[in-house]
């Protein structure tokens, strides 16, 4: 029997994957969670083999918790479930020891088939997403620009932002310029919208 947890904060659809999961003989939802930082408690608990999570979920994003879920039960393998096509997400999934991807819209039997093969081992991967991840590449951004665009997309002022990461207005206003620039953008909040759309952030 295959033990899954499950982590998506939108409760019919975590109502719909619980419900189609339970269906297969050979799998058991030990379970059902609607926060990314309840995963790896959780996961010490009850020890499942496969941990379907969201991507965009509260308190901890589900790459996020998937790295951390590898660190504490390196034993359960995740399957990451996106309503997202961001092909960028691919590639720090798979630094996050993330097994399989696969994107929401796909038919409801590739679900349990990907939570068999993760299970046993093999990386369950959307082609169209590795098709995409090839076609964006890698973020052309340095992980502190990286951080200024994702509270400069809250639409926070400069000087704000200095405070929160700690850094000058100087140094904020430089990265701010460098990222604009990286991504082709017209202004912080284009440049954001661009490496959120492709999943750099």
């Amino acid at each position: 029997m295959i033990k899954v947890l499950v982590a998506e904060d939108m409760h019919l659809i975590r109502g719909a994957l619980v419900a189609l999961l339970s269906l297969e003989q050979d799998m058991s939802v030990v379970a059902e969670l609607d926060r990314g930082d309840e995963i790896v408690p959780t996961a010490i608990v009850r020890r499942p083999d496969v941990a379907v999570v969201d991507i965009d979920l509260p308190g901890m994003d589900g790459l996020t918790a998937a790295a951390a879920l590898h660190g504490a039960v390196p034993e359960c393998r995740t399957l990451v479930l996106t309503g997202l096509s961001q092909p960028g997400l691919l590639l720090r999934a798979l630094q996050a020891h993330v097994r399989g991807f696969i994107v929401k819209d796909a038919p409801a039997e590739a679900l349990a088939e990907g939570v068999r093969r993760v299970h046993a081992g093999e990386r369950v991967i959307d082609p169209d997403l590795i098709a995409a991840a090839l076609e964006t590449g890698t973020s052309p951004l340095t992980p502190r620009e990286a951080d200024v665009l994702r509270e400069a997309e809250n639409g926070l002022p400069t000087d704000q932002i200095a405070t929160r990461l700690s850094l000058s207005g100087a140094t904020v206003r430089n990265y701010l310029s460098n990222a604009i620039s990286k991504v082709g953008a017209h202004n912080r909040i284009d440049a954001a919208r661009i490496a959120r759309n492709a999943g750099w952030l």
